[in-house]
């Protein structure tokens, strides 16, 4: 293997294939904008209730929880990640072409399924991609890069998004986002094969078939990943709805104006990851995870609590930073923390497909219960809902959540064991 012989040094990442991966989360995060608040926006406009959307934005979760673990283990078998990321994004595309031309009960529904599935298996894609292309050792400030330019496409996203669907139509955002996919795809083919990896470390961990590594349960049932899973199952359970809910209110009091205050509501956050992510991911390297993951789970009940009581659309959007707070956090954390558990064992996607599974599970939970809770008793109690799932999730980050960061975990493994001074 080339750069692995004794005294040979490795090869330094290749700038070309970081660039193309640049641009790729930048265009990725950009034609995903369309799959947020819009379509709540879009389906209110075609006289859809809340529970009616609350369903349909449920089933594309729900495909979602069906489809992470065996995502994660299709990509974990797939030596090149570049074709996961490409078959994801021609799904992406055909789903947003259902949406734009049909938006009926059923091509919606059809829609969210294939966006589910294929979006179970871009992120673990995209995750591998950069782990195979920096390594171990800089993948905490990678993430950080990757949030920053998903966040910047998020932005430039919903502000296009937002004019389009005033000036156009709020269906003409989902042809925008099909178009995108172009950009993306271009993006993954542009990067040179990194094959085999130059990160010796990394070819064991990424590379080697999974089943070289022991069986997949152990993974998936390690108490480590069980916590960290427990804790972004309450994250998006919090989160998910957040937005939507308050999409729907606004579309009722800013009439024609909704699709500008949505697209401020999403730029707000977006520019807040792009600046904090890049800070997030050294914190999380010299500082540890649990601790970061902390401050950004703090943000969720605050923001629930101020959705409740404000009623202005101007300053629902000022609110919206917090959102980024947390963004930028779970963006980072995610596929770090995962990296962290699953060191030396072949199962990094497996793992980023158990958590794909947590975050379903919340963010369909979250969906459906307050839709329903809005449609029922208004919107004010499906946000104090909300807020009280996201005290429960710091709970859960300070009890149950423990410090994975390499250098730590082996220190607290040390002094677990460390004879004591009678023995």
């Amino acid at each position: 293997m080339r750069g692995t012989e004794p005294g040979t040094p490795a090869a330094a990442p290749d700038q070309a294939g970081l660039r193309a991966l640049d641009w790729l989360n930048f265009f990725v995060a950009n034609l995903q904008t369309g799959f947020g608040p819009f379509i709540a926006v879009y389906l209110t406009t075609d006289k859809w209730t809340q529970g009616q959307i609350g369903v349909a934005l449920s089933v594309g979760s729900a495909v979602g929880i069906l489809g992470q673990v065996p995502a994660g283990l299709l990509v974990d078998a797939l030596r090149q990640k570049r074709v996961a990321a490409a078959f994801a994004l021609g799904g992406i595309a055909a789903a947003a072409g259902m949406l734009a031309l049909w938006p009926a009960r059923l091509p919606v529904l059809l829609a969210q399924v294939v966006h589910g599935f294929a979006g179970c298996v871009l992120y673990p894609a995209i995750a591998a991609i950069t782990l195979n292309r920096v390594g171990r050792r800089a993948y905490a400030e990678r993430l950080g890069r990757n949030a920053r330019f998903a966040a910047m496409g998020n932005a430039a996203g919903a502000a296009v998004m937002g004019l389009i669907g005033s000036y156009l139509s709020s269906r003409t955002v989902f042809w925008f986002a099909a178009a995108l996919c172009v950009p993306a795809l271009a993006a993954v083919w542009g990067m040179p094969p990194r094959d085999p990896p130059h990160d010796p470390e990394l070819a064991a961990a990424i590379e080697a078939p999974g089943d070289r590594r022991g069986p997949a349960w152990r993974v998936v049932l390690d108490r480590r990943v069980l916590a960290f899973a427990l804790c972004i199952v309450c994250f998006h359970l919090a989160n998910t709805a957040m937005l939507p809910v308050a999409a729907a209110e606004v579309t009722r009091q800013a009439g024609d104006a909704a699709n500008l205050v949505i697209a401020a509501a999403l730029v707000v956050p977006q520019l807040v990851v792009a600046l904090l992510s890049p800070l997030v991911g050294r914190l999380a390297e010299r500082r540890g995870r649990r601790l970061v993951l902390l401050a950004g789970f703090l943000a969720l009940p605050v923001r629930g609590l101020l959705f409740a009581t404000l009623a202005s659309p101007a300053l629902i959007v000022a609110v919206q930073v917090l959102d980024g707070v947390g963004g930028a956090v779970i963006g980072v954390l995610v596929p770090l923390v995962a990296a962290d558990l699953t060191r030396g064992t072949g199962r990094f996607n497996l793992c980023m497909g158990t958590i794909g599974l947590a975050v379903g599970v919340g963010a369909t939970l979250s969906t459906a219960i307050a839709g329903d809770l809005a449609g029922r008793f208004g919107s004010s109690i499906a946000f104090l809902a909300l807020t009280l799932a996201g005290a429960v999730g710091v709970l859960t980050v300070a009890l149950a959540m423990p410090e994975t960061r390499p250098e730590a975990a082996a220190g607290a493994l040390r002094r677990r064991w460390r004879p004591s001074p009678a023995e």
